[in-house]
């Protein structure tokens, strides 16, 4: 199984990809922490040729479990998925969530990614590119975006699964968890 987990940012992908990959005895990967280098330097931004191989060196992998979807790699991982899953929760879920984790993430202080040194504070709120704003300004999109690729032929391979509400990520996992034993 080669599973990517997509959806808009704080709908909750990394987490449902670590629960996939633990139930399923696969490897995780998170395209936030392939990206994300110390100092909050984005690789995709600063040296995209060696983002993309890392992305290459993950996906050309016989089984994995991707979580994210940056718009220039996409296209590569669902290529080569055999599952979709789009979290396709409603604004209010999804806005709860990123600013509950922010709100965390601000007080623990805890390092996002081991070895980066990157971690979150209350002033980044504020600043345009932040999670919770990105989040709003970026919700409608992303709905665009995801349903018009899911009707894209170029990846009517893989098996599509649109989640529009949390309470349906638990199923899913016992039934692809179901599938892998049965296979």
């Amino acid at each position: 199984m080669r599973i990517t987990v997509v959806g808009t940012t704080g709908s909750g992908k990394t987490t449902l990809a670590g629960r996939l990959a633990g139930a399923l005895d696969l490897p995780h990967f998170e395209l936030d922490a392939i990206n994300w280098q110390p100092g909050w330097i984005s690789l995709n931004d600063t040296d995209q040729p060696e983002f993309i191989r890392r992305i290459e060196a993950a996906i050309s992998q016989p089984a994995w479990v991707m979580a994210g979807g940056y718009s220039n790699v996409r296209d590569r991982i669902w290529s080569r998925a055999t599952h979709v899953i789009w979290l396709d929760y409603s604004r209010p879920v999804v806005m709860r969530r990123v600013i509950w984790r922010s709100v965390i993430r601000a007080i623990d202080r805890k390092e996002l990614w081991p070895g980066t040194g990157n971690r979150e504070s209350a002033a980044m709120w504020f600043r345009r590119d932040h999670p919770i704003r990105w989040a709003w300004d970026t919700y409608h999109r992303r709905q665009r975006e995801f349903t018009a690729r899911m009707e894209d032929s170029r990846f009517a391979h893989a098996q599509i699964f649109r989640l529009t509400h949390p309470d349906q990520a638990e199923p899913l996992v016992a039934e692809l968890a179901q599938a892998r034993t049965a296979a």
